[in-house]
């Protein structure tokens, strides 16, 4: 696979609770000298990062995140302050205890309202699967396959665990076919994301892959 296959795939992601302006410029410069997907930033950070990329790099935002367990008018009104700030893309994280006590209406509908608070901005639904037994990663990718959103994104990357090869494949065969799939959380290495992208992912939550290639562009330079 072509290494700029990979790059376009990747969301060139920083969450940090720590993250800083000066930190946040670096990655969208990179993003733009990588042409990766977009930046996933958070949300404060927006409306600098969109006066920085202009039209040239789509901004990602998170909401609710990374819980998930605030209400769903908040998780509305992030949605909407995001794109009146800028962002292009938005990913929310389900409401983890709602799909626990088997109150999936709720969580549909929460989907749904968010959806719709996108007007159209690509919505991804975020549903940490490390968290879910493998009954209820079948159950959610039926439920985020009736609401109307663009991807499936497995996991926040501030859980237990990450992206797996297993869960991609899971939502693979579960989800409708218009649902994409982000793989997110722990992807290490090159091999592994090419790996995520064959199973099926179309977008990669990671920021070691920019990260590798530099390494790697660096080593080549000193050589």
């Amino acid at each position: 696979m072509e290494l700029q296959t990979i790059l376009s795939a990747c969301d060139h992601t920083l969450l940090s609770q720590t993250a800083t302006w000066p930190q946040i410029k670096t990655l969208c410069g990179d993003g733009l000298r990588y042409h990766t997907a977009s930046v996933c930033i958070p949300a404060s950070y927006v409306r600098q990062a969109k006066d920085y990329v202009g039209e040239r790099l789509p901004v990602c935002t998170v909401i609710g995140f990374p819980n998930g367990y605030t209400t769903t008018a908040a998780k509305c009104f992030e949605t909407e302050d995001a794109l009146r700030n800028g962002a292009d893309e938005i990913d929310m994280v389900i409401n983890l205890g709602w799909l626990r006590d088997g109150r999936f209406s709720d969580v549909l509908a929460e989907i749904r309202a968010v959806r719709a608070a996108c007007e159209g901005h690509i919505l991804k639904v975020i549903v940490e699967t490390c968290l879910l037994s493998e009954e209820e990663k079948i159950r959610v990718c039926g439920i985020v396959s009736e609401s109307g959103a663009d991807f499936i994104k497995t996991s926040t990357g501030f859980a237990a665990g990450g992206a797996t090869f297993a869960d991609v494949a899971l939502f693979r065969e579960h989800v409708a076919p218009q649902v994409r799939i982000k793989a997110a959380g722990g992807i290490a290495s090159l091999e592994d994301a090419e790996r995520f992208l064959t199973l099926g992912a179309s977008r990669l939550g990671t920021s070691r892959v920019v990260r590798l290639v530099k390494a790697m562009e660096a080593e080549h330079a000193e050589a």
